[in-house]
C-alpha cells in the first residue's frame, strides 16, 4: 500500500517520519516486538519544523557564502559572465550547509528559496558596491576615465543602428547624444546594475530552493 503526505501527498517511504516535500510529522506504527527483539527506540530528541527557518546559522552559511559570489559576479570581474551560476551555486550551498546542522535532516522548498532569497540579497549588493566601488577607484584614482569614455563611446556607436536613432530622433530625443551624456553614461551604469541586483537575486532563490529539494530526496532521516 502506497503511503503518502496527509498535507502534500508526497509519496512516503515506510520509515519516513517526516515529509521530504513539506516537513510534516508523520506517525509511525510498528506491530509489537517479538520475544527476544529489541524495541525500537523512541524518539526524543527535539525537532524542528522543516517549514521553519533557524536564522542564525542560515545567515552564516548565506553571508559566508554571497560575498565571494558577489565579487566574482560584480562587473569589472574576469569571472563576472559566470555571475548567476555563481549566485544560484552560492544559494544552494548555503542550503546544504544550513540542512546538514538540522533537525529533521532536510528542509522544504519554501524555506530554500528564503534562505536563497537573503543569499541573493547580501550578494547581489556585495556585487552592486564592489562594481561601484571599482569604477569610482579607477576613474578617480587611478586616472583611468578616458577608457571608460572610450569604451563607452564605442558600446554605444555598436548598440545604436541608423533605424533606432531615427525612430528616437522622430519623438524628439536624441538619443545617441542623451547616452554620451554624463547624465546618460549614469543612468545606463545605474539600470545595468539594477538588473544586475535582479538577476542574481531570483538565481539565487531558484538555487536555494534546488538546493533544499535535491536535500530532501538525497537525505534519509535517522532512526
Amino acid at each position: 500500500m502506497e503511503i503518502t503526505c496527509t498535507r502534500c501527498r508526497e509519496t512516503l517511504q515506510a520509515d519516513h517520519r517526516y515529509c521530504p516535500g513539506c516537513g510534516l510529522p508523520q506517525l509511525v506504527y510498528s506491530v509489537e516486538a517479538a520475544p527476544g527483539q529489541a524495541q525500537p527506540a523512541r524518539w526524543n530528541e527535539g525537532v524542528r519544523d522543516a517549514s521553519s527557518v533557524d536564522w542564525k546559522p542560515a545567515l552564516r552559511a548565506a553571508v559566508m557564502l554571497a560575498v565571494p559570489a558577489g565579487l566574482f559576479s560584480s562587473f569589472l570581474s574576469p569571472l563576472s559572465s559566470l555571475g548567476m551560476l555563481w549566485m544560484a551555486s552560492a544559494a544552494a550551498w548555503a542550503v546544504v550547509l544550513y540542512v546538514r546542522s538540522q533537525r529533521p535532516a532536510w528542509i522544504t522548498v519554501g524555506a530554500g528559496a528564503r534562505i536563497g532569497l537573503v543569499t541573493g540579497i547580501v550578494g547581489s549588493w556585495t556585487a552592486a558596491a564592489a562594481s561601484g566601488i571599482t569604477l569610482f577607484a579607477m576613474r578617480f584614482f587611478l586616472n583611468q576615465g578616458k577608457v571608460f569614455d572610450d569604451l563607452w563611446q564605442d558600446t554605444v556607436k555598436q548598440l545604436l543602428t541608423p533605424d533606432a536613432i531615427q525612430q528616437w530622433a522622430s519623438a524628439g530625443v536624441d538619443i545617441k547624444a542623451w547616452l554620451l551624456s554624463p547624465e546618460g553614461r549614469a543612468g545606463s551604469m545605474l539600470s545595468g546594475v539594477l538588473v544586475l541586483v535582479v538577476l542574481l537575486v531570483l538565481f539565487a532563490v531558484a538555487g536555494g530552493a534546488l538546493g533544499a529539494r535535491w536535500m530532501a530526496r538525497t537525505r534519509q532521516p535517522e532512526v
